[in-house]
């Protein structure tokens, strides 16, 4: 299975390319996590954050297939425990080979997204940094894949 993490913005800080790659590195090569970043339009003080929103919308977009399996990270979406996000991953494996997930930028999705998007998941009802949503969307998938497995890295 190929999971690709579609975010809004670049450059990070030097931490939060090593926190997300520390995870990625860790699956086996029947489960691909790849980071793909589109870049995040500047904001003035009379930015048009709805025109902004949409215009990193259409990037996002741009980089989908039309079989793969997208999910919009979203506070409105599902939450998923550990053992039912093990459950989830459980189910895009043997269905759908490409999932996407979408990570906004910090206005969140436009609408186009969440429109495509198969699922919806809320990783919490706090906002997080969108940096920081990347280390915690790759060590949450590595986590429940561990369960899958039954690894040793998930312990209840």
């Amino acid at each position: 299975m190929q999971v690709r993490l579609l975010t809004v913005g670049q450059k990070m800080p030097a931490w939060v390319e090593q926190g997300f790659q520390e995870y990625a590195k860790r699956f086996p090569n029947d489960f691909k996590l790849e980071l793909v970043e589109v870049p995040a339009e500047k904001r003035g003080k009379n930015a048009d954050i709805a025109r902004i929103t949409e215009k990193e919308g259409r990037s996002l977009l741009e980089q989908i297939q039309s079989g793969d399996w997208v999910i919009a990270l979203d506070v409105k979406g599902k939450s998923f425990s550990t053992s039912q996000l093990a459950q989830q991953i459980e189910h895009w494996q043997q269905h759908y080979p490409n999932v996407v997930l979408l990570v906004g930028g910090p206005e969140g999705l436009s609408e186009q997204c969440l429109a495509r998007a198969n699922q919806k998941w809320s990783l919490s009802a706090l906002t997080f940094p969108h940096p920081m949503v990347r280390i915690i969307v790759a060590e949450s998938l590595y986590r429940a894949w561990s369960v899958t497995v039954n690894h040793p890295y998930h312990r209840e």
